[in-house]
């Protein structure tokens, strides 16, 4: 039984809320996928399995112990997670589940002390934007939100209203906005459940949340 649930896991593929690792060579690119689980919608790292699915192994000690130094050392708050070991014809998988925090955003110290904080986008390992940032930003005030309806917030919904989804580079110069207003214009409205964004490795866009995402 033990066997046949690690294989449902790996059947799975890499998702949102899955990764593969083959082994842990490198605490700070660990330390990326436990940021961009810990900043989304939580996840698992199995470590000691290929990109394909297949099993290869791992010895458990060592791999928990460079999975800690990523949590602990390269990441900023440090990152909890919970571990189980699975085995399969005689191989370790160690699995490495990290919750959503409560105290986003976790970044990641780089190798030239700058700090990166991640997502999860589908199963790749993301740079969180401006945007999302501003987003954690306002999430974390604690006090009352109001709507505001400037000319900032006029031109966005007047602009949506041309096209299906825009990029915060075209939002600004349809607007004539400064950088800092755009991104908090766009980041108060996605709090606010009025916009909704869409990330890709190449691309972000955003777009009124009642669209139709077939039409983009």
């Amino acid at each position: 039984m033990h066997q046949t649930e690690i294989l449902k896991l790996i059947r799975m593929g890499e998702n949102i809320h899955q990764d593969f690792k083959y082994a842990i060579t490198d605490s700070r690119k660990i330390a990326r996928s436990l940021s961009a689980f810990a900043n989304t919608e939580g996840g698992s790292l199995l470590i000691g399995v290929k990109d394909n699915g297949k099993i290869a192994g791992v010895r458990s000690d060592e791999e928990y112990y460079m999975a800690e130094s990523a949590a602990k050392i390269f990441c900023r708050p440090e990152i909890s997670f919970n571990t189980k070991i699975w085995k399969y014809e005689g191989k370790t998988v160690l699995e490495v589940k990290v919750p959503e925090s409560n105290f986003k955003p976790h970044y990641v110290v780089e190798a030239d002390g700058s700090k990166t904080a991640f997502i999860r986008v589908d199963d790749q390992n993301i740079r969180a934007n401006q945007v999302i940032r501003k987003v954690w930003e306002i999430k974390k005030q604690k006090t009352n939100r109001l709507v505001r309806y400037s000319r900032a917030e006029e031109s966005l919904f007047r602009i949506l209203g041309e096209k299906d989804y825009i990029s915060l580079n075209y939002f600004k110069k349809k607007a004539m906005l400064s950088h800092s207003i755009a991104v908090r214009t766009l980041a108060n409205m996605i709090v606010f459940g009025v916009i909704d964004i869409e990330i890709s490795e190449h691309h972000t866009n955003y777009f009124l949340k009642n669209d139709n995402s077939d039409s983009r």
